[in-house]
């Protein structure tokens, strides 16, 4: 009696797909770097500091750090610290903030 060949239960690999050609002028996909340069329009409170017209998320943090040190508003101790005068108090909706934290604050004011 002839036994039954030694692969008989086993299932075919489907054939390997050859990988399609990369074209060089196909756009490249979207980066998080499109999101920094979208204009944005600013609350009325951001608006105060970095004026009303829309601007990139890149330029706004710029000119609110531009505010920040040309009103001396940066905790001499810990200059990681915010003390913020009454226009950042409406934008942070406290009386300071740390460095990190004021990137969370922008974005709820800007659309």
């Amino acid at each position: 009696m002839a036994s039954p060949p030694k692969n008989a239960g086993a299932v075919k690999a489907a054939p390997k797909k050859a990988k399609a050609a990369k074209d060089p002028a196909a756009p490249k996909p979207a980066r998080n770097m499109d999101a920094l340069q979208k204009p944005l329009t600013p609350s009325p409170e951001l608006a105060e500091i970095v004026g009303k017209d829309m601007l990139p998320r890149g330029q706004v943090v710029s000119k609110v750090w531009d505010y920040i040190r040309t009103h001396n508003l940066q905790n001499p101790a810990d200059k990681r610290e915010i003390l913020a005068d009454a226009k950042l108090k409406k934008v942070f909706g406290r009386d300071k903030c740390t460095m990190f934290e004021m990137n969370k604050y922008l974005a709820q004011h800007l659309k």
